[in-house]
């Protein structure tokens, strides 16, 4: 191993201070807000929503376009963002990349984003909603793949 060059963080030292940014939510709670308005992000790839499972309402952004999709200022946003107030919790497979993401969006001054403790490992653990990938019960945002049901494989 060669030695850090100055500056540089580990991925433990980045994802602690996203985190640190961040109000986190479990799933539990992810639930309540999102059936009082709040959007559900769920950033999975398709392949990995396909295998696990998706949760029903929630909107799926692929994670290379997410900023350009919530950025207020951004041409390429979603029709309906049109402001910085948005409660957008965002959620991965466990927890990891929806911080990272979460604390992009406050970059972009979405302040009041946050993350899923756990993920939707967490989220399916709690015995919360969801639904084979083949229901095609997600909203998908300009650019996202819909998850398929691999060969031989259900949910």
């Amino acid at each position: 191993m060669t030695s850090r060059p100055d500056g540089a963080r580990s991925i433990d030292e980045i994802l602690a201070a996203a985190r640190a940014r961040l109000a986190r939510v479990t799933a539990e709670e992810a639930f309540e807000e999102f059936c009082d308005g709040a959007a559900l992000v769920d950033i999975r790839p398709a392949a990995q929503r396909a295998a696990a499972g998706e949760i029903p309402g929630s909107l799926v952004v692929e994670r290379n376009h997410l900023e350009w999709r919530f950025d207020p200022a951004s041409e390429a946003r979603l029709p309906w963002v049109t402001g910085y107030g948005l409660r957008l919790i965002v959620i991965c497979a466990e927890g990891y990349t929806s911080s990272l993401a979460a604390a992009a969006l406050h970059d972009l001054g979405l302040a009041s984003s946050t993350d899923v403790i756990g993920g939707f490992a967490a989220w399916r653990a709690a015995g919360l909603p969801t639904a084979r990938a083949a229901e095609c019960t997600t909203v998908l945002a300009p650019g996202a793949a819909r998850a398929g049901v691999p060969l031989g494989q259900g949910v």
